[in-house]
């Protein structure tokens, strides 16, 4: 693969800072704020036509990707091609072009071209760059979270079942995607009623002297103390793969028999267990409302717009049966029809996915093709793309028709609501107009050990997780337990590193300068918070501190804003249930931020850094809970059975893993 890359200043390559980077999930873009711009003038188009016709000679006639680039080095769009040379001659047209293309040409300074061998090669390159710079005229996934699966391993004498997610580094088999955590969650409850498997840790398990709860609430058999034969424990674990593999009928029927069997018999007790293992698997398939037929295993992909917004849902097709549906709004400019739309998603959907044997569409995209093949390299096994007519893969596309619809109606329901606070702040708090990106910031720490500082980010479509991020409190001139001064920290390197990375006056409807700062406190951080920003010439950005009120009642808080007198808003005022949920969601974070970097620590040092809990003690505890998972999750009372430990000592390794929650 041959790579040009022309004017391009490699330190523009931006990449966000692991430590600061969250594995929140993505937000969900419902106002591509790039499509209601103004035609661009006819100068800056014929600018960006020359830059093009300058770069357009370099290009290769070759298939590949093509960049193109603004002034600042800013990656706008990403491109393949068949032939390079010619698909950039396109754009040295002075006109013809829709509004998102002549905006798109003149924001242009420089283009950067990589040849490829293939333009299948080329398919599968343009997804990953899109992935990596987010161009602003791309359509864009923002939602690329792995799925999680149903594992059952096969390195136990006792297989053990469980949610996985990432590599498949482990042996076992491997049963989903399914398309969110709770369906997983929901599945495995259900199973272990079903099948009686173990999901505890192998730790736990080596450990157990006497059965668990799970035993005791007829979720699992307890082969960690033989109260199940191997032999029995072995035929339901092939059971189980058997249900997860798509012989659920074979399944269902053969326990109905040993039912019938077993109350034949006058065995009461077996039968009535075998019900319950009857009406466990009958939930799971309740829960899966598409119950195919014919369809083995398929991805199906339905795409609506409304209101200039795109809605793409995917069902999961595995085993005969559904696992769940997710939906998907794409960043797109809303002049793209949805087969465009549909066509750019696609790559980016499994640029770090495996597709199945068949992919469904509900519209015809150009690449069709090209997709296939691409796909099928991938999965190392033929993929099939198809748009079908009729038959039962026909109802299954309309039925996630019917879901994209659903799905988009309330989502425009929700943004119409979001809009409406975010206007009804501006007017609370004497904003020139409702903010389009709000910055909430909070920390979280115990007497000063392990201190992080985080922030969330809030604007017209609601949380945008993806852009949380947090800062592990390192400075050495921020004392133990200084909150100011963590604020002081945190909003220092947060508005340092944005200056450098975008300068604020090129702020455009994406871009990352907040127009609204919460913090978590009263005056003095106020005038932290103002003082740090001021340092970094920024005197004009909105300043809110939110200060908790008497007893840290809800509804009692007082707000601090520059050159206004400290004010509180009515009680059940939506303003302040608004400002609050803003408040409780950085508070969230900020603790569970917090746990994360305590349990790491915990896990170097062990269960000594708690006081009173020494080497003999932390044996004790782990001898009896298996766990320091368990430990933290035990009440004080569980904590006083353990021999060593008394009601001090328990108390304090109780407060010690739930302070400050």
């Amino acid at each position: 693969m041959e790579r040009k890359r022309l004017d391009v200043d490699p330190e523009t390559e931006l990449a966000p800072d692991p430590e600061e980077n969250s594995e929140a999930e993505a937000p969900i873009e419902l106002a591509p704020e790039n499509s209601v711009e103004e035609e661009p003038a006819a100068e800056a188009v014929a600018t960006g036509v020359a830059a093009i016709q300058h770069f357009a000679k370099l290009a290769p006639s070759t298939p590949g990707v093509y960049r193109m680039l603004n002034a600042r080095g800013e990656v706008l769009y990403v491109g393949k091609a068949k032939n390079i040379a010619r698909r950039v001659a396109t754009y040295t047209r002075g006109n013809g072009h829709t509004n998102r293309i002549a905006r798109m040409i003149a924001a242009t300074a420089a283009m950067e071209f990589v040849s490829t061998a293939t333009e299948t090669e080329a398919l599968l390159l343009e997804a990953n760059l899109i992935k990596r710079f987010a161009p602003r005229f791309n359509v864009l996934l923002r939602d690329d979270k792995s799925f999680p699966y149903i594992l059952i391993t096969r390195d136990e004498t006792a297989p053990q079942i469980l949610k996985h997610r990432g590599a498949r580094n482990r042996p076992g088999d491997y049963y989903g995607p399914f398309a969110a955590a709770g369906a997983v969650n929901r599945t495995l409850t259900a199973l272990e009623r079903a099948f009686l498997l173990r999901s505890c840790s192998d730790a736990f398990y080596q450990s157990r002297t006497r059965p668990c709860l799970l035993y005791q609430i007829k979720r699992c058999s307890a082969p960690c103390t033989g109260e199940i034969a191997p032999a029995d424990y072995r035929r339901l674990v092939e059971e189980a793969r058997a249900f997860l593999s798509g012989k659920s009928s074979a399944v269902k029927e053969e326990l109905a028999e040993e039912m019938e069997k077993a109350s034949a018999a006058l065995d009461f007790e077996r039968a009535a267990a075998l019900r319950d293992r009857l009406e466990a698997l009958s939930t799971i398939q309740s829960h899966q409302g598409v119950h195919p037929r014919s369809t083995e295993a398929a991805d199906i992909f339905a795409c609506h717009q409304e209101g200039g917004v795109t809605c793409i849902e995917v069902f999961f097709i595995r085993n005969f049966q559904n696992w769940g549906d997710r939906a998907y709004y794409p960043r797109a400019d809303r002049s793209l029809d949805a087969s465009e739309v549909l066509e750019s998603f696609l790559p980016q959907f499994y640029e770090s996915r495996t597709a199945p044997p068949a992919v469904l569409l509900s519209h015809e995209i150009e690449d069709r093709e090209l997709l296939a093949e691409a796909l099928s390299i991938r999965a190392e096994q033929k993929v099939e793309v198809a748009v079908p007519q009729r038959g039962e893969k026909r109802e299954l596309v309309e039925h996630a028709l019917m879901n994209a619809r659903a799905a988009l109606g309330r989502r425009l329901a929700e943004s119409s609501s979001q809009a409406r606070h975010l206007k009804a702040l501006a007017e609370a708090f004497g904003l020139v107009r409702p903010p389009r990106r709000i910055e909430v910031y909070d920390n979280s720490h115990i007497q000063g050990a392990n201190a992080v500082g985080v922030m969330i980010v809030a604007g017209p479509e609601g949380f945008a997780k993806n852009q949380y991020r947090k800062f592990n409190i390192k400075s050495e001139e921020t004392a133990r337990g200084d909150d100011i001064g963590m604020m002081r920290e945190v909003l220092g390197r947060r508005f340092a590193r944005l200056k450098d990375e975008i300068p604020r006056a090129a702020v455009d409807a994406d871009s990352p300068w907040p127009d609204l700062v919460i913090l978590d406190g009263g005056e003095a951080q106020l005038a932290a918070a103002t003082e740090t920003l001021a340092a970094a010439g920024i005197r004009d950005l909105p300043v809110i501190a939110v200060a908790k009120g008497l007893d840290r009642d809800a509804g009692r808080e007082t707000f601090h804003l520059a050159g206004r007198a400290p004010f509180r808003l009515p009680p059940r005022d939506p303003v302040l249930y608004f400002v609050e949920r803003l408040r409780d969601e950085a508070h969230r974070f900020a603790v569970g931020s917090h746990r994360v970097r305590r349990k790491k620590d915990i896990a170097g040092a062990g269960l000594q850094e708690i006081p009173g809990v020494g080497p003999s003690r932390k044996r004790a505890l782990l001898r009896h809970f298996g766990t320091l998972g368990a430990v933290e999750r035990a009440a004080v009372s569980d904590l006083e059975k353990v021999p060593g430990i008394n009601a001090a000592t328990a108390r304090a390794i109780y407060d010690f893993f739930h302070a400050n929650g």
